[in-house]
């Protein structure tokens, strides 16, 4: 797929494009006086919800169709572009009329490929760019197949939002970075517009600036950031909103790499180092996977269970401690362990299910 990085004629594409504004629009002066503060910052896309999709009912859910005619003032007093989130074909079809420049399809819309599919049906046709954020669960396959839908109905200005992924282990972040997923959405699609919104990842809004920085740190293109001009005021996510003020602040101290001058020798005998120690890595592997095998037989002619919870128990706390000893983070070497083991696991089970007559020309 070859996607159209330029979003909009005169946009800068220079990192970090950054897309900002109020998580809902709520009052025609708190959006025209957001989108003023952030247009004398240099800010060329604004972004704000109009219809809010709430986890419960009886939350806010939105301004409605009439805060579009609010969105159209911010593009005739400040010249920004502006962009809102669909989630129906009703919504898509409003947010044209008005005149939004472009539209972002939230992470509770991406999960659901009829929705996604239906979305797409009334995109077609439309040159305007759209967002994809990551779906709320952690399923690359999902994200892609709804880049692919919004591509099969002829957009070709597509991007992508790292929100983060929820979690049942609720740690420092509201939403779990995965950072993995996008950086293999990355691979596939190298010429993919990536944003990261740390806004939703953090949950809390002293986080968007190490945030910010982590997706610079892995060339991201862009930040999609909520603003609020009165962020203690906000009818929605109220702790996880800056002013624009402090968004400022923020993009001032980011560090962005363009790109240096490596020395290539040097740089080239690291790689050709940590290519060798991966050739053994293989290897090493095949050779636990071979003796996973023959434990999987063994399990098998003397009627023993393939799972066995207390040496899994036992690998995981004695190799995780030993790793920790060795400057290895404990949940790296732990998803490393994991891994192995659903291998091994699955590997014992498939020799469980092979027939006698198989079992006895191991």
């Amino acid at each position: 797929m070859q996607f159209n990085r330029q979003l909009f004629p005169d946009l800068d594409l220079t990192r970090p494009i950054v897309i900002s504004g109020p998580c809902s629009v709520e009052t025609e002066e708190q959006v025209l006086t957001t989108a003023r503060q952030l247009a004398e910052k240099g800010i060329r896309i604004f972004r704000a919800g109009i219809w809010k999709p709430r986890t419960r009912p009886g939350a806010f859910e939105g301004i409605g169709t009439k805060g579009l005619a609010w969105l159209k003032l911010v593009k005739e007093q400040t010249g920004m572009y502006t962009c809102t989130e669909v989630a129906s074909t009703q919504h898509v079809y409003e947010a044209v009329k008005y005149g939004v420049d472009m539209l972002w399809i939230g992470a509770r819309s991406t999960v659901n490929p009829f929705l996604m599919q239906e979305i797409s049906d009334a995109v077609q046709g439309l040159d305007i760019p759209v967002l994809v954020k990551n779906p709320v669960n952690p399923d690359l396959e999902l994200w892609v197949g709804a880049i692919e839908r919004l591509y099969k109905a002829g957009i070709r200005k597509i991007g992508v939002v790292h929100r983060g992924f929820s979690s049942w282990d609720k740690q420092i972040y509201r939403n779990a970075p995965h950072w993995h997923i996008p950086i293999e959405l990355r691979r596939r699609f190298p010429d993919l517009l990536m944003f990261c919104d740390p806004s939703h990842m953090g949950g809390k809004r002293e986080l968007i600036s190490p945030l910010s920085q982590q997706a610079m740190d892995l060339n991201y293109d862009g930040l999609f950031i909520e603003t609020h001009y009165k962020p203690e005021t906000a009818l929605s996510d109220s702790g996880q909103q800056i002013t624009p003020d402090v968004l400022q602040y923020i993009l001032k101290t980011l560090v962005v790499r363009q790109g240096g001058k490596p020395d290539a020798e040097k740089l080239s005998a690291y790689r050709a180092e940590i290519d060798e120690y991966d050739d053994q890595l293989v290897e090493l592997i095949s050779k636990r996977m071979k003796i996973s095998k023959l434990i999987g037989h063994y399990k098998k002619e003397n009627n023993i269970q393939v799972l066995q919870a207390a040496r899994y128990n036992e690998i995981i706390e004695e190799r995780v401690k030993q790793a920790a000893g060795l400057g290895i983070k404990s949940d790296c070497m732990q998803k490393i362990l994991e891994a192995i083991h659903e291998e091994s696991v699955r590997l014992q089970i498939e020799i469980m299910n092979m027939d006698n007559s198989k079992t006895s020309e191991k």
